[in-house]
């Protein structure tokens, strides 16, 4: 009697336990079923290849950055990016690190992509001899120092942050002594080696988000300089830039290089996205950026983060 009381017992407690293991599945599998189903109505939109720093030159390892590597690591890039359909690739800037002839080495493999390849322009770009300063942006195959262009219902701007500079310009010229002044007047902190985006490239700015606001629009800024968060790495003018994105409803992103550590951060519904220098370490760093209705969502390679990022309204 007692063996068949037992037996009662257990095989009581045994059902209570599927029953409860059924019961926790069930409340797991709820919410990733919503989640399916949000994603599904998430309306793709289309992709696009994105690079920062790849800053080659034929020289020696300097810490963490490994410059004659650079070529290597494009090359692998620009293979895996070809196995993708993306409306086009943009490098943010620092193609080079040094030496006008540096170009010859790495541009060759950028124009292999099957795709448009876009450049900003960064300030190491600009580290070659003065005699060769004013040919970079024609040699990178720019038809434009700073520029716009239009897919869908996305406008992507890309801003030179060298317009103001003591890189791009040869020190004799009106521009670097421009540059010295801006520089004293302002009291500016940063380093020397960054740059701001001067008042004509502002207005032109500010006057397709003004068109953009408009239409409808969703906007994406290029640039190789940071703007936010805070860090010594960030245009001269960041806080000035900042403060007209803010204004317009129609930035989404603000995507950048030059800080080879990379950042992120978010400011009134503005994501700040800095990516990670090709030029780290021998491990790649790139990213595959793909834009939907309501996000932007970052698939990382080699030591770039992921990321899914929320569309403000």
């Amino acid at each position: 009697m007692k063996t068949v009381l037992w037996l009662a017992v257990f095989f009581s407690l045994f059902i209570g336990c599927i029953q409860a293991e059924k019961n926790d599945f069930s409340d797991q599998i709820n919410p990733l079923t919503e989640k399916d189903e949000k994603t599904r109505n998430e309306k793709y939109k289309f992709s696009f290849g994105a690079i920062a720093d790849c800053q080659y030159c034929n020289a020696p390892n300097r810490g963490s950055r490994h410059y004659s590597s650079s070529s290597r690591k494009l090359r692998e890039c620009v293979k895996e990016l070809n196995t993708h359909d993306l409306k086009f690739v943009i490098h943010l800037g620092d193609f080079i690190d040094r030496d006008y002839d540096s170009f010859d080495k790495v541009l060759p493999i950028y124009h292999s992509l099957k795709m448009p390849a876009y450049h900003a322009l960064g300030n190491h770009d600009f580290d070659v001899a003065d005699k060769w300063k004013s040919k970079v942006p024609e040699r990178m195959g720019m038809q434009a120092r700073y520029y716009d262009f239009v897919l869908e219902d996305w406008h992507f701007i890309v801003l030179d942050g060298n317009d103001v500079s003591f890189h791009a310009y040869p020190k004799d010229s009106s521009e670097y002594r421009e540059a010295e002044v801006y520089y004293q007047d302002n009291k500016i902190q940063s380093p020397k080696w960054n740059g701001a985006v001067g008042k004509e490239q502002v207005a032109w700015m500010r006057k397709i988000l003004e068109a953009a606001e408009v239409t409808g629009d969703k906007v994406v800024i290029y640039c190789h300089f940071p703007v936010y968060p805070a860090d010594p790495h960030n245009l001269w003018n960041a806080e000035e830039i900042v403060s007209i994105l803010e204004k317009f409803s129609c930035v989404k992103a603000y995507i950048n290089g030059h800080n080879h550590k990379g950042a992120y951060g978010i400011k009134n519904g503005i994501h700040f996205l800095t990516l990670k220098g090709m030029v780290e370490t021998e491990i790649n760093a790139y990213s595959i950026i793909s834009i939907h209705n309501n996000r932007l969502i970052v698939n990382g390679h080699g030591r770039e983060t992921d990321r899914s990022l929320l569309i403000r309204e």
